[in-house]
């Protein structure tokens, strides 16, 4: 049984075990990213209509997305989260009413509640575990968003990881789960200025420890300095 199948199935036999599996097994299928090319409005409906591939794309097109979230926000046990999530969202899915962004505000606002439940029952201090996973695409244009985009996404998360947690959390739903500012500010009960401010105060303080995680650049070797750069004594 694929990944997606055992998460689909759930809505017929819910079972926390097999959803985690099936979550961490199914990236196997996300073949050459066609799912993220797919039109989650039409996979949404198909999901709906009880079509397990149009729940298997949505889950191809935002697992990613979710799992970078959850880890700022459930370090230790985003996997975990993750699973929790889905089962969820498979439970819920027949009663959900929108278009794929609202799909996509309640998916990370499942996911948040999840992690909050997550934190409150666990006893033990956290341990950042950063999956390994495709590069985070930013939806702000700013310098700072674009300098923390060249990262690697364990150096991004890491970056990230140093903020107090509110305004990781911020940066966690706008640049890295790719949300708008109302979702953003749906899901953290903040206002949309509340949210600007913040992801724009996170992304300035994280540009300059940029630097500090980023190679220095090379000297340029003797040999290749041109005539007109060596000064003439």
């Amino acid at each position: 049984m694929t990944g997606a199948t055992a998460a689909w199935s759930l809505s017929r036999s819910p079972d926390r075990d097999s959803v985690r599996a099936g979550v961490a097994g199914a990236s196997s299928e996300r073949g050459d990213g066609s799912a993220e090319a797919a039109d989650l409005d039409t996979a949404l409906r198909r999901a709906r209509d009880g079509d397990e591939r149009g729940f298997r794309e949505l889950w191809a097109a935002l697992q990613p997305r979710l799992l970078r979230y959850l880890a700022v926000k459930a370090p230790g046990v985003a996997e975990d989260v993750a699973a929790e999530t889905w089962l969820q969202v498979v439970r819920d899915l027949a009663r959900f009413r929108g278009d794929a962004d609202d799909f996509r505000a309640w998916l990370f606002t499942v996911a948040r509640n999840r992690a909050i439940d997550a934190a409150r029952a666990s006893s033990a201090r956290p341990v950042l575990l950063l999956p390994d996973l495709p590069e985070p695409a930013t939806t702000t244009g700013s310098a700072e968003a674009q300098a923390l985009e060249r990262l690697s996404t364990q150096d991004a998360l890491r970056l990230v990881a140093t903020l107090p947690a509110d305004q990781a959390e911020l940066v966690a739903l706008r640049v890295i789960a790719g949300l708008d500012v109302a979702a953003v500010a749906s899901i953290t009960g903040r206002s949309a200025g509340a949210v600007r401010v913040g992801v724009h105060r996170a992304l300035k303080v994280l540009s300059t420890r940029v630097a500090g995680v980023q190679p220095p650049t090379p000297p340029v070797p003797s040999s290749q300095v041109s005539s007109s750069q060596v000064e003439v004594q």
